[in-house]
């Protein structure tokens, strides 16, 4: 028994799906590869957990993340993302960090708020890399911190 044109149809229709959606997963995994890889492996960072101790409540301040490309592979800042809008980060778009050399972000904060607080913000790289970065500290009345 011979199939009919219109089965023949029907099954290539249904493998090119079968085919389309295993290189979907495939894209899928691999960009969820990067985005986990160990970035300890990559870079180095000083102040990537960086305590301001108390400040002035009210006054706002900055500090640098500094990041050193320890890899063999030239990396591309793409984005500095936080949390809320007391963070504002500052950085150069598509900065390109070779093997070895080094580079920085400026995190400023409005200290607007007081009591304790830590503020988190994520450091975008070309092909998904991600590396999360904090700041904590207590913001306090100009009164209360001269005591």
């Amino acid at each position: 028994m011979q199939a009919s044109p219109q089965n023949n149809d029907h099954m290539k229709k249904i493998l090119l799906f079968i085919f389309a959606a295993t290189l979907c997963i495939q894209g899928r995994a691999q960009t969820d590869s990067a985005a986990k890889k160990d970035m300890t492996k990559i870079i180095e960072v000083t102040n990537g957990d960086y305590d301001m101790g108390k400040i002035s409540a009210g006054k706002p301040l900055e500090y640098n993340v500094y990041i050193k490309n320890i890899s063999m592979d030239t990396l591309v800042i793409q984005d500095v993302r936080v949390a809320c809008g007391c963070t504002t980060p500052k950085f150069k778009t598509a900065d390109k960090i070779a093997p070895g050399k080094s580079t920085f972000i400026t995190l400023g904060f409005n200290g607007s708020a007081t009591g304790e607080f830590t503020k988190f913000a994520d450091i975008v790289f070309r092909g998904g890399m991600t590396y999360q970065v904090k700041f904590h500290g207590n913001a306090v009345p100009d009164a209360v911190k001269q005591e």
